[in-house]
């Protein structure tokens, strides 16, 4: 909202984060407050100008429009502030030290045998992701009672062996389900994996019980401190993995990059017209499994959600991002040449001289007529052009290379989604593996059916066997039974 606009009474006097942006729509500060509506108001306050000092002053002078993010307590205030500065490095800002940083807990999903990894860093490497957590030790101590409850490896290694199973104490207290011998086979490590999973994304009404059954026990018996431990773990469980506990996995602050910019981005790439809609491609996979493409669009430096397209990449084997884009930008372009529809302005790839070569050669194969089309490489935030060997580099707060920016995080986080998304619904399906007499015909219906197994794991027998062709009600409570128990 534009500071003209400002009126206390727009609002909310919830906890949250605020974002004040400058004249070219470039993020300058980012704040949180226990409320809002008293915290942002203090800022359009003329005697709160009279006093401030030189750096507020400045501040204040350089704020043309502000948005505010509501949550629900302070905790998710603090960490959504952390992850906004993190990201988006406002100039007014004194940006956090790297010991500051929250903690998150990792599952690299590459790995034959996943593991729980607590960590500081989010990496753009396609593992799952939980948090980030304010309260660190609650996080660790529960890392680690869940990676014993659920029978997961705890040693550090990619892919345990026999080597690492000699130096092993956790295997012989029965702490963990032993993959490194081949004591459980990788779908039954899978199902242990998705019942950890399923805990960190709030379903701790199991372990729950099962922590205070243990703590009552340990109380009757009078072994006091161990039922302390018990009572620790559970509130642990419920700070960590309880409703309130989010995520904002994928919490991001919507592009206001500003038509000013998208001028400068003209004048910059020589463009003979403003490039009033961009479009940009981005690939995700991980070791070419389950290999997605996005496609966003921006109208005049602003997302248009409307223009959104993804992709499961159908005619490329193994990790070849090349061929990967090849494959989705011959399927997008194809459509619109066949139904004459309007091509952008510009055309930005996520990616170096490659993606590019690759991109330019699916839109000539399509006979598309020629228009600007760029890439857009991240390491070094360097735009390569066609038919130049040398890519142009900008000034980092140059609006234009800032437009570029906003569109290819946004494709992105656009392709991640995605993928997770996928990744997910695998995660999901390989529960019902397990299930004697369930063949893949009528897996696919049964998911077809209710959507996925978090849906399916609410039915009844009847409801089953009602909704699913070739499912009668006997073999529908074996799969009920089975839910139940895993």
């Amino acid at each position: 909202m534009a500071k003209s606009d400002f009126r206390p009474s727009d609002i909310s006097s919830k906890p949250g984060v605020y974002v004040f942006r400058d004249q070219f729509g470039s993020i300058i500060y980012v704040g949180k407050a226990a409320n809002l509506r008293r915290r942002v108001s203090q800022y359009f306050q003329p005697s709160r100008t009279m006093r401030a000092d030189a750096k507020l002053r400045s501040l204040i002078s350089s704020i043309d429009s502000w948005e505010t993010f509501p949550v629900n307590n302070e905790d998710e205030s603090l960490i959504l502030e952390s992850r906004f500065i993190k990201e988006y490095a406002p100039r007014y800002n004194i940006l956090m030290r790297d010991d500051k940083r929250y903690l998150l807990l990792k599952i690299d999903l590459s790995e034959k045998f996943p593991r729980l990894r607590p960590t500081r860093l989010k990496r753009k490497d396609n593992a799952l992701y939980f948090g980030p957590f304010p309260h660190g030790n609650a996080m660790r101590e529960l890392s680690i009672w869940l990676t014993k409850y659920c029978g997961l490896r705890s040693c550090n290694c990619a892919e345990p062996g026999e080597e690492e199973r000699k130096h092993c104490l956790a295997g012989n207290v029965k702490d963990c389900c032993q993959p490194c011998i081949g004591a459980v086979t990788t779908d039954e490590y899978q199902e242990w994996l998705n019942k950890a999973v399923d805990i960190l994304n709030g379903n701790i009404c199991e372990a729950e019980a099962l922590l205070t059954e243990q703590m009552k026990k340990a109380a009757a018996e009078q072994k006091f401190e161990k039922a302390s431990s018990y009572r620790d773990m559970i509130s642990n469980l419920r700070e960590v993995c309880g409703i309130k506990r989010r995520t904002f996995e994928n919490a991001s602050i919507p592009s206001v990059v500003g038509h000013t910019a998208v001028e400068d981005l003209q004048k910059t790439l020589k463009l003979k017209t403003l490039p009033m809609v961009i479009e940009c491609f981005d690939i995700s996979n991980i070791g070419g499994t389950l290999a997605v493409a996005s496609l966003v669009r921006f109208r005049d430096g602003r997302p248009e959600k409307s223009g959104y397209r993804r992709f499961r990449i159908k005619t490329v084997e193994g990790s070849n991002d090349f061929a990967m884009m090849h494959e989705a930008v011959t399927r997008y372009f194809s459509r619109l040449m066949k139904f004459n529809l309007p091509r952008p302005d510009l055309l930005m790839v996520d990616g170096g001289k490659g993606q590019l070569s690759s991109a330019l050669r699916a839109l000539v194969e399509v006979d598309v007529p020629p228009f600007p089309v760029i890439g857009l490489a991240e390491r070094n935030e360097e735009i390569y052009l066609p038919g130049q060997s040398d890519p142009l580099v900008l000034d980092r707060h140059k609006p234009a290379l800032r437009v570029l920016q906003a569109v290819r995080d946004e494709a992105h986080r656009f392709a991640i989604s995605y993928h997770r998304e996928l990744r997910m619904k695998r995660l999901e399906e390989s529960v019902l593996d397990g299930i004697e007499g369930l063949g893949k015909v009528r897996k696919t219906l049964l998911l077809k059916e209710f959507g996925s197994v978090a849906v399916l794991r609410k039915a009844t027998a009847e409801e089953i066997a009602r909704r699913v062709s070739g499912i009668g009600v006997v073999f529908a409570g074996t799969i009920v039974e089975y839910l139940k128990n895993h």
